[in-house]
């Protein structure tokens, strides 16, 4: 998802629904993040691929079969030794070898073998993607889950992935979550899952945990928004905004209510996509997202969040880093979780934004990891 701020004034000479792109605005502090564009050579790469390709993506996501080796090469970090930071997050180390020619492990061997699923508070996870993608992009964490003894359900929140509704007839947060909030409110009497929220989908987990603490687990944060009482995720990533910044370079409003009144939702241009979200990921998932993502409603990008230590609070926190992450980078992730700390951080070696497509081995591997940590009360 990544920066939503720039100059939103619609030009008053149209007065039909239009997309227009984002004028990018001038910044005295404006990082210059992204400064390799998008070489002719990958154009021409990603032009060829064929719809056999897309095709054979569409048929794992739907049947769990005949999945490309997975990656799987990921660091934990922890602290400095002789660090006189008393703020400074809490950290795991790992005793995993992270060389890049480790033999490939199958889907079954990365969870431990000494884990007994009785033994854990839940073995379900709940996947809730992230502004622009859908359920569909959890093909791969949903099959390495499974195969492992857990059970994982992945969401489609509205006007996303197969759910039909129009995105910019969203007009809330709540409206927007409203599929996440269906199934938590359904679950049965004393049943937890583990809430997982990727850039966008970290708010919209935030929103459910307030509403149903006592039915949530834990909830991890992969490359997600992570917000404080009262702040939008406009409000965090208008931090990052840059003249120069690629994320503006990509986007485009559409203004479905008229040229005279607020967005309605938020386009990415296709020639982008590789760069901003996937420039670590697989080609034919790349194929797969390009024909799959759909418009980011703006309404619930704009709302304050109201979270309370009694119910949000109440529930423990993990933060799955991507440090080669051109939507949301390393600097604003970290600086989400100074001000909001999380129970522990791990990070992702060599991810980019869509770590279930870029190392889906190692997510899984993070994420059977965190359903055994016990929370902190």
């Amino acid at each position: 998802m990544g920066n939503f701020c720039g100059s939103l004034a619609p030009k008053p000479t149209k007065k039909r629904p239009t997309k227009r792109p984002l004028n990018p605005p001038s910044s005295a502090n404006s990082s210059k993040i992204w400064t390799r564009g998008r070489s002719s050579r990958k154009e021409k790469h990603n032009a060829a691929l064929t719809q056999q390709q897309i095709l054979a993506a569409a048929i794992l996501f739907q049947q769990h079969h005949g999945r490309d080796p997975f990656d799987r090469t990921s660091s934990l970090r922890y602290p400095k030794s002789g660090s006189k930071n008393t703020n400074a997050l809490p950290r795991s180390s790992s005793t995993r070898a992270r060389s890049l020619t480790d033999p490939m492990l199958q889907p079954h061997q990365l969870v431990a073998q000494n884990v007994k699923l009785e033994d854990i508070e839940t073995n379900h996870f709940v996947l809730v993607h992230g502004g622009g993608f859908g359920a569909w992009c959890w093909y791969k964490t949903i099959a390495l889950l499974e195969e492992g003894g857990y059970k994982a359900t992945a969401i489609d929140l509205t006007g996303s992935g197969v759910h039909s509704f129009d995105p910019n007839r969203i007009t809330s947060l709540s409206q927007y979550v409203q599929p996440l909030t269906d199934f938590l409110e359904k679950l049965a009497e004393g049943e937890k899952v583990i809430l997982v929220g990727h850039d966008f989908g970290g708010a919209c987990i935030a929103y459910a945990m307030e509403l149903f603490p006592s039915r949530i687990a834990k909830a991890v944060f992969i490359a997600a928004a992570m917000l404080s009482n009262g702040q939008s995720t406009l409000d965090m990533f208008s931090h990052q905004v840059g003249a120069d910044d690629l994320m503006q370079q990509a986007q485009t409003f559409s203004y479905a209510n008229g040229n005279d009144h607020p967005p309605t939702a938020i386009n990415f241009e296709k020639s982008l996509l590789w760069d901003i979200f996937f420039h670590k990921s697989p080609a034919k998932d790349v194929a797969l997202a390009s024909v799959s993502m759909r418009p980011i409603p703006f309404a619930p990008i704009l709302e304050k969040l109201c979270l309370s230590e009694s119910k949000y609070g109440s529930i423990g926190r993990f933060y799955i880093e991507t440090p080669e992450d051109n939507a949301i980078p390393i600097t604003l992730q970290e600086s989400m979780m100074n001000k909001s700390p999380p129970q522990k951080v791990f990070r992702l070696k060599g991810a980019d934004h869509s770590p279930f497509f870029s190392k889906p081995q190692a997510l899984n591997k993070l994420l059977v990891d965190i359903s055994k940590i016990k929370t902190q009360s």
